[in-house]
């Protein structure tokens, strides 16, 4: 058994089983953001200069069109800023995107729609049909492995970049960014996007055919919507001074937007999955990676992140009543879900997976620069 270490810089932690130190404490997500990503994250002239020529581009591939982009809209921090930046301060006429999974609670609907309204944007809802998302999210609880959120994750970006495809946007815009996710999750934390262990657990542990769930693996869209049909896929946040707190306050003033308790915690399904089955099944606290990336972009202090994590993610009370609304909505008992919970912890490794290929492919994109974050 390792010994228990935690990182003199961040706050991740030994919970990541492959992280390691060097003489002085600090740990190899520090050392990579350091080395690899800070050098050449630029949200000074010169990543105003690159935001200046994606402007240009899209509102030239958008010029006889409606929209001249597609923004995928969870009503979370990160695209709820990035839709308003684009509107009011870089002009640009997106179509929104919202992927109903049947989860999502009523403030984070209320943001969207305020987003949308405030914004005068028009939208489009893809509603994942319930009975296939029910049996996949059933699949994955019997599976036992950690990361539960890949069924909606999954429904929710393919649904977004099948859908630019399908309707010919040559940009989807997206939030993703360094300032609040340059500390990637540990793989055995959240598995990649595989398609093939989605098939496969679906597979062993599934019973409704997935007919018309939202597929795209990363070769689709990284290569086949790329460079056969054009899709750019891009985060502009990562070219402009992005503060989590700076935002939040303005979209409150502009348009009422409301905060959540952690990032992700929009969607009920989340909020248990990331606050207390990764805890308490599996000792894994997503809030270690979220905190240490604002730490290491100076949004957080780590005396600060030490203290919030003394707490539990969130109530007690209101997790025991998520677990039986969870287990309900699965058309589980409590009780067949508690097992689920007592049940023997499994990995990637025990079923069937592309991770030699995707490895592959990351290593490309890290060689080429458009990966940067730690991937292990």
């Amino acid at each position: 058994m390792r010994n228990y270490q935690i990182c003199t810089n961040c706050v991740m932690d030994t919970s990541d089983s492959v992280i390691t130190f060097d003489e002085k404490g600090m740990c190899d997500h520090c050392q990579n953001f350091y080395n690899n990503i800070k050098p050449n994250w630029h949200t000074d002239e010169r990543g105003q200069a690159q935001l200046n020529k994606m402007i240009e581009q899209v509102k030239r591939a958008g010029r006889k069109r409606d929209y001249d982009c597609l923004i995928g809209l969870s009503g979370g921090v990160d695209s709820s800023y990035l839709a308003y930046m684009a509107v009011e301060k870089w002009g640009l006429r997106p179509l929104i995107l919202t992927v109903d999974v049947g989860w999502n609670l009523n403030v984070a609907i209320e943001n969207v729609e305020k987003i949308v309204r405030g914004l005068k944007l028009d939208m489009v809802t893809e509603v994942v049909n319930w009975e296939e998302m029910k049996d996949l999210q059933r699949a994955y609880f019997m599976s036992q492995v950690p990361y539960q959120d890949i069924p909606q994750d999954h429904a929710i970006f393919a649904a977004v970049y099948n859908f630019a495809a399908k309707h010919r946007f040559k940009y989807v815009i997206t939030g993703g960014n360094f300032s609040t996710e340059c500390v990637r999750e540990p793989n055995e934390w959240v598995h990649q996007n595989d398609i093939a262990q989605i098939k496969d657990i679906h597979r062993r542990f599934g019973k409704v055919p997935l007919k018309t769930f939202p597929l795209c693996g990363m070769f689709k869209y990284r290569l086949y919507y790329r460079y056969l049909k054009g899709m750019h896929i891009v985060k502009p946040l990562d070219w402009i001074p992005y503060v989590k707190a700076d935002a939040v306050r303005e979209m409150g003033e502009r348009f009422g937007w409301v905060p959540y308790q952690n990032k992700h915690f929009e969607n009920v399904f989340t909020r248990f999955y990331e606050g207390y089955w990764l805890t308490h099944k599996f000792g894994y606290d997503k809030r270690r990676c979220h905190f240490s990336s604002l730490i290491l972009t100076g949004q957080l202090t780590r005396e600060r992140a030490l203290e919030i994590l003394e707490q539990p993610p969130y109530d007690e009370k209101q997790a025991l009543e998520d677990m039986e609304y969870i287990a309900k909505k699965l058309d589980m008992t409590t009780e067949e879900f508690r097992s689920l919970m007592a049940g023997e912890n499994k990995t990637w490794r025990d079923y069937r997976s592309n991770k030699p290929i995707i490895d592959l492919a990351v290593k490309i994109a890290q060689i080429v620069g458009m990966e940067r974050r730690n991937f292990r």
